[in-house]
Order: C-alpha cells, then sequence, then structure tokens
C-alpha cells in the first residue's frame, strides 16, 4: 500500500462536513474559475459536475467525455483551490471494475478525495462491483476516498412510488456493502419520500436540489447530509450567455449583463 498522508488526512477532513446538523452545500463547479468563486463564498469544499464538465470541454454528458481530459480538469481544479475537491467521474470512466479502478487512482493523483459515481441503468450488482473496485483503489493508495454511490431510480422514474423507494433502499445498502461512504439520490426532494430515504439509508444521504425545493437547513431536519446543485449552476450561466446572444442579435441592447460579476473582481480570483 502507498501512502498520502495529506491527503488521507483532507479526505478525513471532507468526510466529516456530512452532517445534517450542518449539511454540506455544494454548488458544483466546472472548470477553474467557476471553483474559486465557490470557495470565494466560502464553501468548505469544491465538487465538480461532471455535465458541466463535460459541456465547457465540448462534449455531451453521459460517458461521452474521455477520461483524461475529465482528470486533467480534475487536477486543475484540486490545484487551484485550498478546499478539499470531489469529483463527478459520471459511472467511472470505464467499461469494467478495473477501468474504474484506474479513474480512481487517477483522482487521486489529481489530488481529489471523493467522487461520484452513478449507477445509471446498470444492474445494481455490476456497479456494486464497480463501487467495490473504486474502493479497493482508494485502499491501495492509502487515502479513505470519500465515494458518493449515486441511484438513479427517482431521476429515472422507475417503478411507482412504493417500488421505488424500496429498490432505492436495497441498491443504497448493496453499495454500501461495496464500500461506498455516503449515498446520492437525485430525482427527489418531496419532504416524506427524502425523509423515509435518510432513515433507511445507513450513511451521509446527499441530495439534488435546484428551484422550488426545501432550503439546506429543512434538508438537513429531514436527515439529509449533503445538498448538491448538481448542472443547475452551469445550466444557468449558460443561459446567460444565451439571453446576451439572443438580445443582442435580435434586439441589439445588452440589459442581460446587468449584474455580471465585475471583471476585476473575477480577475483577482485567478491572480495567483
Amino acid at each position: 500500500m502507498t501512502s498520502n498522508p495529506d491527503l488521507a488526512a483532507r479526505a478525513r477532513a471532507f468526510a466529516a462536513l456530512h452532517t445534517p446538523a450542518a449539511p454540506l452545500a455544494l454548488a458544483n463547479a466546472w472548470d477553474v474559475a467557476s471553483a474559486r468563486i465557490v470557495e470565494a463564498a466560502g464553501a468548505p469544499a469544491v465538487a465538480t459536475t461532471s455535465a458541466g464538465v463535460a459541456w465547457s470541454l465540448g462534449s455531451p454528458d453521459g460517458d461521452a467525455l474521455a477520461r483524461d481530459r475529465a482528470l486533467d480538469l480534475v487536477a486543475r481544479v484540486a490545484a487551484a483551490v485550498c478546499v478539499p475537491v470531489t469529483a463527478d467521474i459520471e459511472s467511472g470512466f470505464g467499461a469494467d471494475p478495473a477501468a474504474v479502478a484506474e479513474t480512481v487512482a487517477g483522482v487521486l493523483a489529481a489530488g481529489a478525495v471523493g467522487v461520484n459515481i452513478e449507477d445509471g441503468t446498470r444492474a445494481p450488482a455490476e456497479h456494486a462491483e464497480r463501487v467495490a473496485a473504486a474502493r479497493s483503489a482508494a485502499e491501495a493508495a492509502g487515502v479513505p476516498l470519500y465515494i458518493n454511490a449515486r441511484v438513479d431510480t427517482y431521476l429515472r422514474g422507475l417503478g411507482d412510488s412504493a417500488a421505488r423507494l424500496d429498490e432505492t433502499l436495497a441498491r443504497a445498502a448493496a453499495y454500501l456493502r461495496a464500500g461506498a461512504t455516503g449515498v446520492f439520490v437525485p430525482g427527489v426532494t418531496d419532504p416524506a419520500t427524502v425523509a423515509e430515504l435518510a432513515k433507511g439509508i445507513d450513511a451521509p444521504l446527499n441530495v439534488l436540489a435546484g428551484p422550488g425545493a426545501p432550503a439546506v437547513a429543512e434538508f438537513g431536519a429531514l436527515g439529509v447530509a449533503r445538498v448538491s446543485l448538481g448542472s443547475w449552476v452551469a445550466e444557468a450561466a449558460y443561459a446567460v450567455a444565451r439571453r446576451a446572444a439572443e438580445e443582442l442579435v435580435s434586439g441589439g441592447t445588452y440589459g442581460s449583463l446587468a449584474g455580471s460579476l465585475p471583471y476585476g473582481e473575477l480577475n483577482s480570483l485567478l491572480t495567483s
């Protein structure tokens, strides 16, 4: 086993941030500038969004981006901030568990201490093997990597509400047995359901929030330990770009640019 005491300490510090008493709130970044903005806002950690990263690199989300390009971005972000970084690695950037292990080794080499890994349309047993491979790679590096196992049952609308809850809890338990640290269930913000998930999952629960969702403190009261914005921030940024372009082309005006971040302020975040 190799060892990286500094990275291991950072990983333990990141894990300790997951508590319903004060849920870890993550406005996901997709490049160095957005990561610096998140850190400057006072966030105790930075998380990447796979969708935002892919879009910024000219690729669609959904296992289309090449692993080396994703890891290069993670390394750039981790080197640019002082807080712990967790990387969204989609389904692991690999066709089999061995490839997922290679990805995780690359994530750690890049300086990140957490990963999101999604099950998507894979069979739960297959995904559990991928989680186990990720854990083995982290143990080989001597780092207690925070593995956030994403369960896509709600995101994909599988089954009726009762069956979906049961399936989610079953998958969560399987992924935790395989070595996951926490469980991410995007696609659900209903308080009653979230409370059931928090009660039934024996690990920190992460939910995806956006417009109309309960506030972070309300999620914490339900038992949620981590609240992420996922691709919402990147989507909002690109929406501004579209509004500005359409306004300029159609009307020759510039009102969409009101409220933008001042040039000097943004530039200063990157002057170091």
